[in-house]
């Protein structure tokens, strides 16, 4: 698995971000780095406990990023979060903003928080075992093939004012020296970030009128150096935004002007309504709930990589995919679904924007509802910002891919032929499905099934 995670936002690089970053090129904001099921055969039995075997989590992609985007009514938070590899005073991000923004609407966020929601979240991998076939039980509903209880197992300041930019407040945000930036004409606005040290590619003045059209300000936030030693801090802490507006959007084209390669974004939408949704966007849930062959278990990353890349290129990369959608109310809930990881307190759910949750009274508790929603996007297939809508929906959907280890062990019954038979068609099924999820090649599958141990427990 690859693990560098660039960080979120729509990218304007800045002085040498171009060698020092790991592919910071995505995002909402714009990251100025100066520095990137059960199957039909009925003989098929369940002994053990459903666990889960891996995950996919967002350090899965290159050229990722990670945005919290929280929503109720017109109050929207936004945190975004990343794992910046390079020199930290060549660092900055900028974000497009709706409203200006005064101190107490900044914060920082525990990045353990993000990376369990990113857990929670992530897709998945379920194996099941057989059992001996020769002890079924006919009468009992256990036996049946996905049976079982799924259980866990277990990861110098710019200056004032300067061709028509004015500098309307400055705040220190923990390891961030933050500047919020008016402008009246784009080009101004280029000079000024070029002026104080950052690189515009070419190609930004255009997408930057089109904010500054819409009146909206400018979130510049750089590493102060000194206060993070002082801080100890070992790595970039998220940073958050909170603001009012009736747009439900997610700056997108700014991370489209220097990349040379399509940008991933995985955005994890907390509403209390339901599930989020693009509207100007198709909204398409990932294939799941699908047998694979068992050597996936041991190769899920490059999987899942594979399994994205196919639905990215069935929907001509023009469309948002749906990786995780569920109300979560509460960690301790005896209602919630058992295959979940435990949810976030409430404090972090807090802490990420769901205010509304906080100081609540009355028999109902507050409802949460995660979505968890990958894009992979260039200029050309996503021309226009995200734009959002919750929706009513409050159906439960996951991720998730099946691996089923066979019994080996010693059986003689009539039922153990029948089970030998339909473990032949079973396994054709599997590879079948991992072609059709893939794009691999069956001859490639069938080679990989027969290594040892891909049919064994």
């Amino acid at each position: 698995m690859d693990q560098s995670s660039p960080l979120s936002g729509s990218v304007i690089m800045s002085t040498s971000m171009l060698k020092a970053s790991t592919g910071f090129a995505a995002l909402c904001a714009a990251w100025i780095g100066l520095h990137e099921l059960a199957s039909a055969c009925g003989f098929l039995y369940v002994a053990r406990e459903e666990a889960y075997a891996a995950k996919a989590d967002a350090r899965l992609f290159n050229n990722s990023s990670k945005v919290v985007l929280t929503r109720s009514g017109i109050d929207t938070t936004m945190t975004v979060a990343g794992d910046y590899h390079g020199d930290l005073k060549e660092f900055a991000v900028v974000i497009p903003v709706p409203t200006f923004i005064e101190r107490k609407q900044i914060g920082i966020v525990d990045m353990k928080t993000i990376d369990r929601l990113d857990d929670t979240t992530a897709p998945r991998l379920v194996e099941y075992y057989d059992t001996n076939p020769c002890l079924r039980d006919t009468g009992a509903a256990g036996a049946l093939l996905g049976a079982g209880r799924p259980v866990m197992a277990g990861a110098a300041p710019p200056k004032a004012g300067y061709h028509g930019v004015t500098v309307e407040a400055n705040y220190d945000v923990g390891e961030y020296d933050v500047y919020i930036l008016s402008a009246t004409e784009s080009d101004g606005l280029g000079h000024w970030l070029r002026d104080n040290g950052y690189r515009i590619p070419q190609g930004a003045e255009p997408i930057l009128a089109s904010y500054i059209k819409q009146n909206m300000r400018f979130f510049v936030a750089k590493v102060n150096l000194d206060r993070m030693q002082l801080l100890a801090n070992q790595y970039l802490r998220p940073l958050q935004v909170r603001f009012a507006t009736p747009k439900f959007m997610l700056p997108l084209r700014l991370g489209t002007i220097n990349a040379n390669r399509p940008q991933d974004l995985i955005v994890y939408a907390l509403s209390d309504v339901g599930r989020v949704e693009t509207t100007n966007y198709r909204t398409v849930k990932m294939p799941s709930h699908t047998d694979v062959p068992l050597f996936v278990k041991n190769d899920f990353g490059n999987f899942y990589k594979a399994v994205f890349e196919q639905a990215v290129k069935r929907q001509k990369m023009r469309a948002v995919f749906v990786e995780y959608a569920q109300s979560l109310e509460s960690c301790a809930s005896t209602s919630r679904t058992p295959w979940m990881s435990c949810p976030l307190t409430a404090e972090q759910w807090v802490e990420l924007g769901a205010r509304w949750i906080a100081g609540g009274s009355g028999p109902v508790e507050p409802r949460i509802f995660v979505t968890r929603l990958h894009v992979r996007y260039d200029a050309a297939s996503f021309p226009e910002d995200l734009m959002f809508m919750p929706t009513s929906d409050h159906d439960h959907f996951s991720s998730t891919y099946i691996v089923r280890h066979p019994w080996t062990g010693a059986a003689s019954c009539p039922e153990a032929d029948r089970y030998l038979a339909q473990l032949q068609k079973r396994m054709q099924k599997q590879a079948s499905n991992l072609a059709t999820l893939t794009g691999w090649s069956p001859q490639d599958i069938a080679a990989r099934m027969q290594e040892p141990g891909s049919a064994a427990k």
